[in-house]
C-alpha cells in the first residue's frame, strides 16, 4: 500500500479543485480506485437523496399529513422486507464472486450470476403472496386506509429483491453506476414523474395511488437494470457450463442475512414503533428528519459498498498487510467526512425541514438527538462488512441482535412518552452500543484497532 503509481508530468495546479483531485487520486492504485468508486457511489446517493427529498416534499404537500404518513409506513415495510428477502445474496455476492474469480472456478461463477437472481425472484414471489394473505387475515385490525397500499407493497417486493441482488453483482465487478443508479436515481425519478402525472391529471393522490406509482417505478427500474447487466456480463464472463451451488451460496449468505436483517430492523424500528403510538402526521415529521440526515449514512454506505469485495479478495490471497492498510483507509474516509456532513446538516436543518412544510420544522430538535448515533457509528467505518467478508458473520449478527433488542426495548419505553425525541434517543443509544460491541469484536478476533483516532 506504500507504493505510488507513476504519473505523467503535468503543469502544477492550484486551487480547491486541484487539491480535491490530488486528494482523491493520491496513493496506491487500490486506494485511488477505492476513493474514486466511493466518490461515485456518494455522488449517486447524494443525487438520489436530492430526488428522494424532492419526492417526499412533493408527496407531503400533495397528499396531506395523514395519507403521507400511511405511505411512509407502507414504504418502510417495503424497504425493510425487500432488503431481507434476498437471503443476504446481495451482500454475500461481494464475497462469493471475488473468491470464485481468485480460484478460477468459472463454472460456479457463471451459475451464481444467473442462478442467484432466479432464486431470489422465485422465493420472494412466494413470500409476497404469503404476506398478502397475512394482510387479508389481519384486515379487521388494520386501518382501512392502509389495506390496499399494503397489498401494493407486497406486489412491489419481488422486483425490489431482484434489484438488490443485481446491485450486489454489479458492485462486485466495480460497476457502481449500474448497481446503484437504477435503484437510487432512475427509480426516484420515475416515482416523481408518475406521482406528478397522477396529481396533474386531477386524480386524488392518496396513499394507494402513491404506492401504485412507486410499485411501477420499482418494476421498470429493475427490468432496465437486468437488460444492461446481462449485456455486460456476456462480454465480461466467457460462456460455458454452469454449476448452481445453492447450498454453498446459502451457507455463506444466511449468516450475512442475519447481520443485514438485524441492522435493518435496528434502522426501521423507530418508525414502525412510532406508527403504533403516535399519529401518522407525527410519523411524517420524524421521517422527514431521518431523510434530512440521510447524507451522513450515505458516506458509510459508499465506503461499505466499495470496500467489501476487496476485503474478501485480500483475505483470499492471504495479503494481511494490504488488508490492514485498506481497513485503516476505509475507516478514516468514513468518519471524517461523516462528521463534516453532520455539522453542515445540523446548521441547515431548519430551512431543509421547512421545505416539507412549515409544520415539519417542529422536528428540528430531533435532528440533534438522531445525529449522535450516526456520528458514533461512523467512527469505526465499515467493520461489519470486514467481519462478514472474513467469516465472522455469526458474532457480527449477535452484536447486531443485541443492539436491535436494545432499540426495541428503548423505543417501547421512550416513544409513548417522548414521541419522535424518544425514537431518536433509542436509536442513537443502540447504535452507540453496537459500535462498542463491533470495536471489541474486531479488536479481539482480528487484532485491529478500528477507530478513526487513537493508538493503533
Amino acid at each position: 500500500m506504500a507504493s505510488v503509481d507513476a504519473q505523467p508530468a503535468s503543469p502544477p495546479q492550484s486551487g480547491l479543485i486541484a487539491r480535491l483531485r490530488s486528494l482523491l487520486s493520491g496513493g496506491s492504485s487500490e486506494v485511488s480506485l477505492t476513493r474514486r468508486l466511493a466518490g461515485t457511489i456518494f455522488v449517486i446517493r447524494v443525487l438520489s437523496a436530492g430526488l428522494a427529498y424532492l419526492s417526499q416534499i412533493l408527496l407531503a404537500r400533495w397528499m396531506g399529513g395523514s395519507d403521507y404518513g400511511i405511505y411512509v409506513y407502507v414504504w418502510t415495510w417495503v424497504l425493510l422486507l425487500g432488503s431481507m428477502m434476498d437471503f443476504g445474496i446481495s451482500a454475500s455476492a461481494q464475497k462469493i464472486i471475488p473468491e470464485y474469480r481468485t480460484s478460477g472456478d468459472d463454472a460456479r461463477l457463471r451459475g451464481f450470476l444467473s442462478g442467484s437472481r432466479w432464486m431470489t425472484f422465485m422465493v420472494s414471489s412466494v413470500l409476497s403472496l404469503l404476506l398478502a394473505g397475512l394482510v387479508k387475515l389481519l384486515a379487521p385490525w388494520i386501518a382501512a386506509g392502509e389495506i390496499v397500499p399494503l397489498y401494493i407493497g407486497c406486489l412491489t417486493l419481488p422486483a425490489f429483491v431482484v434489484a438488490n441482488t443485481q446491485d450486489g453483482i454489479a458492485r462486485s465487478h466495480d460497476w457502481m453506476r449500474l448497481g446503484l443508479m437504477p435503484q437510487f436515481i432512475v427509480r426516484q425519478g420515475l416515482i416523481i414523474a408518475l406521482t406528478a402525472g397522477i396529481f396533474a391529471a386531477g386524480i386524488n393522490l392518496g396513499a394507494t395511488a402513491a404506492m401504485a406509482a412507486s410499485a411501477g417505478a420499482v418494476w421498470l427500474a429493475m427490468s432496465g437494470q437486468m437488460i444492461v447487466l446481462d449485456r455486460r456480463l456476456a462480454h465480461h464472463v466467457a460462456a460455458g457450463p454452469r454449476v448452481y451451488d445453492f447450498r454453498g451460496w446459502l451457507a455463506v449468505s444466511l449468516p450475512i442475512l442475519l447481520v443485514e436483517s438485524f441492522y435493518l430492523l435496528l434502522s426501521y424500528t423507530d418508525v414502525l414503533v412510532l406508527q403504533q403510538f403516535r399519529s401518522s402526521a407525527e410519523v411524517g415529521v420524524y421521517f422527514a428528519v431521518v431523510k434530512t440526515l440521510a447524507l451522513v449514512s450515505f458516506i458509510h454506505y459508499a465506503m461499505s459498498a466499495t470496500t467489501a469485495h476487496r476485503f474478501a479478495e485480500y483475505n483470499a490471497r492471504g495479503d494481511k498487510e494490504r488488508l490492514e492498510a485498506y481497513v485503516a483507509h476505509a475507516i478514516n474516509w468514513t468518519f471524517w467526512p461523516s462528521l463534516a456532513a453532520t455539522i453542515a446538516l445540523l446548521a441547515l436543518g431548519r430551512p431543509l425541514l421547512w421545505l416539507f412544510g412549515p409544520q415539519f420544522v417542529d422536528g428540528y430538535d430531533i435532528m440533534f438527538v438522531a445525529a449522535i448515533g450516526l456520528v458514533v457509528r461512523s467512527a469505526i467505518g465499515p467493520v461489519e462488512r470486514l467481519l462478514n467478508m472474513l467469516g465472522h458473520q455469526h458474532i457480527c449478527a449477535a452484536a447486531y441482535a443485541g443492539a436491535f433488542a436494545m432499540n426495541v426495548v428503548l423505543c417501547l419505553l421512550l416513544v409513548p412518552r417522548l414521541g419522535g425525541h424518544g425514537a431518536a434517543a433509542a436509536t442513537s443509544i443502540s447504535l452507540s452500543f453496537e459500535t462498542v460491541l463491533l470495536f471489541c469484536i474486531v479488536r479481539s478476533r482480528l487484532g485491529l484497532h478500528v477507530l478513526a483516532f487513537g493508538k493503533r
